[in-house]
């Protein structure tokens, strides 16, 4: 399998190169199980983020790292659910299609956790952001939830999305076209 090396925080990682349709390949970044990166990037992208409240990402690959910036900084995280579970009560919801996921997804806050974005200032966090519908539903979760937006950021910003000037990120990662 053929790989792209990556060098983000003082960290070099090998990232296995797969097929996303017959017209894309891209490095899949997983920080899954990787404490020492994990750290070293969230480090980073806290010292490249204005104050903020309470940090917010989506279920999936961006919890380890808005779980440990938010024990860096001493500030609390939340986490937009894939699906609604039992224990919550009067939940927000949008819709989302990400690069990465085949169907569209709903995102859903419960009602206590969108309280403690209420007039806050929110950092949104995330692995990677690509195309930005992954960045967008957690946008409109917040402003459903009434925070206040203070940054939106990510490890890596793939393709297009590192010419944005919306968006903190550490580095570029570049998409493979056939």
């Amino acid at each position: 399998m053929a790989e792209y090396t990556l060098k983000v925080a003082g960290l070099t990682r090998k990232l296995p190169i797969c097929p996303l349709n017959d017209k894309l390949d891209i490095a899949a970044f997983i920080m899954f199980s990787d404490v020492e990166l994990t750290e070293a990037c969230a480090e980073q992208l806290l010292a490249k983020c204005p104050g903020f409240d309470v940090i917010i990402t989506a279920e999936s690959k961006g919890i380890p790292l808005a779980y440990e910036m938010a024990r860096q900084s001493g500030k609390p995280y939340v986490v937009a659910r894939k699906s609604v579970k039992l224990y919550m009560t009067d939940p927000i919801s949008v819709n989302v299609k990400s690069i990465t996921t085949a169907a569209e997804q709903t995102l859903y806050l419960s009602k206590e956790k969108a309280e403690l974005l209420r007039g806050k200032k929110v950092l949104i966090v995330d692995d990677v952001i690509s195309t930005g519908e992954s960045l967008t539903a957690l946008e409109k979760l917040t402003e459903r939830a009434e925070g206040i937006i203070a940054a939106k950021s990510a490890v890596l910003a793939e393709g297009d999305a590192a010419d944005r000037t919306d968006i903190i990120f550490l580095e570029k990662l570049p998409l493979f076209f056939k």
